[in-house]
């Protein structure tokens, strides 16, 4: 049983090297069996399809980097809002300049999921999973965060979700004119005191 979720997590990884470098829309089985050291039976024997693996792929892919994004920007306890803005910001930019062929991969998954009820409820699903784990980290990082309801607390992580996504974009389709996690940070220090002085 072991050798056999070994040989899995490999075809996994396999595909996850080449979403990155190949992306999703032109991954082969062949490609994903080299770079697993596999051969190609073994992804209708694991999963039953290669587009079944890519999306597994996908998935887990995304997973661990909403899992570093969260360790890295947002778990400081005892920092403040503003401060938590500014890591946000700042490491945003970073992590997703660092994640660029993941970023790529799932975009090029989105017309596919238009086609394809289960790739498209698969990525629904790892949406909420990310909105979850940023609701969680928000509500035991920010101060006060944990006295919010439910619903202000999942519809801020949606927002952060939302400017991740509008900030990937960007830096995808033109990362010249895109702002950096040094611009981002800037220009939240020019307004973030007077905004708070306004709600105070």
């Amino acid at each position: 049983m072991a050798g056999r979720e070994n040989h899995r997590q490999r075809l996994i990884e396999g595909a996850l090297k080449c979403l990155r470098e190949k992306g999703y829309a032109h991954t082969t089985a062949r490609d994903i069996a080299a770079a697993s050291n596999a051969n190609l039976g073994s992804i209708g024997y694991h999963f039953g399809s290669k587009d079944a693996l890519l999306r597994e792929a996908l998935s887990e892919g995304l997973r661990q980097w909403t899992q570093y994004f969260l360790s890295r920007v947002l778990a400081h306890e005892g920092a403040g809002p503003i401060e938590h803005l500014r890591t946000f910001s700042s490491g945003a930019a970073e992590s997703i300049e660092e994640q660029q062929g993941l970023m790529l991969a799932l975009i090029e998954a989105l017309p596919a999921a238009a086609r394809s009820p289960t790739l498209r409820a698969q990525l629904a699903d790892l949406i909420e999973e990310t909105r979850r784990a940023s609701q969680a980290t928000i509500e035991t990082t920010i101060p006060g965060a944990d006295a919010l309801d439910e619903h202000t607390a999942r519809t801020l992580a949606s927002l952060l979700i939302a400017v991740v996504d509008g900030l990937a974009l960007q830096w995808l389709l033109d990362p010249e004119r895109a702002p950096t996690g040094e611009e981002l940070t800037g220009a939240l220090d020019s307004i973030l005191p007077a905004a708070a002085r306004r709600l105070s």
